[in-house]
């Protein structure tokens, strides 16, 4: 059993197998522990919880799991968490094929850079390529302002994909959280979208900035709560 800081023999094939168990304990838990607990404490799960709960039992495949952002500004390149903030993979649900992603709060608050757009496009092509349904489950705080126009980019073309695939593949979103900014707009354009009342809220611009730009309060649940 490989622990952290134990050194291991990549040149054997017991070494590499306990590098490979350590990088997937890694990914596994790329989040830290205050932010998984700071995620209960909201009443929400984390990515690989939610989709434990909704697929059927060990139907679960991962794809890109140890795919790490490229940025090196503001710092970047010392925080390359495995899965950069987005679970992707095939699985079944009541027997039937889905494609999904499950957004990871707990890593750089699910905020889109463009690794995590291009993870969310790879399982949106596999879907649509394989004729089955989309599963999206959003929760995340939107565009990663580090790596600028790369996830703005990323989020075009998620928007194409999302519109190739209209009428062809169904597409279902579950805001399990905040969907914030560029976050929003793919939701839109999916055929359902599940929200969760007093805990998903989904908007384009928040609070804060309608109020400095505006000058009018107005709460989250107002803006872009599940009732609006």
């Amino acid at each position: 059993m490989y622990r952290r800081g134990m050194s291991r023999d990549l040149h054997t094939t017991a070494g590499k197998i306990e590098d490979l168990r350590a990088r997937i304990e890694e990914a596994v838990h790329a989040g830290s522990a205050r932010a998984v607990e700071k995620q209960h404490a909201k009443g929400k799960n984390t990515a690989r919880e939610r989709i434990e709960m909704l697929v059927d039992a060990d139907s679960f495949t991962e794809i890109d799991e140890f795919a790490r952002h490229r940025s090196t500004q503001f710092g970047m390149e010392n925080n390359r968490p495995y899965g950069d903030g987005v679970v992707i993979g095939t699985a079944t649900v009541d027997g039937r094929p889905i494609a999904l992603y499950s957004q990871d709060f707990t890593i750089m608050g699910g905020s889109l850079g463009e690794v995590h757009a291009e993870k969310i496009v790879k399982i949106a092509e596999f879907a649509l390529k394989s004729g089955i349904p989309l599963i999206g489950i959003n929760d995340s705080g939107g565009a990663r302002i580090q790596e600028g126009v790369a996830s703005l980019a990323g989020y075009g073309k998620i928007f194409r994909l999302n519109t190739r695939s209209s009428g062809v593949i169904p597409q279902i979103s579950l805001i399990l959280g905040p969907c914030a900014g560029g976050s929003a707009y793919s939701p839109a354009l999916t055929d359902f979208t599940v929200m969760v009342n007093e805990t998903s809220h989904m908007f384009i611009t928040g609070p804060d900035v309608i109020k400095t730009v505006t000058g009018e309060e107005v709460g989250m649940e107002e803006l872009g709560g599940a009732r609006t």
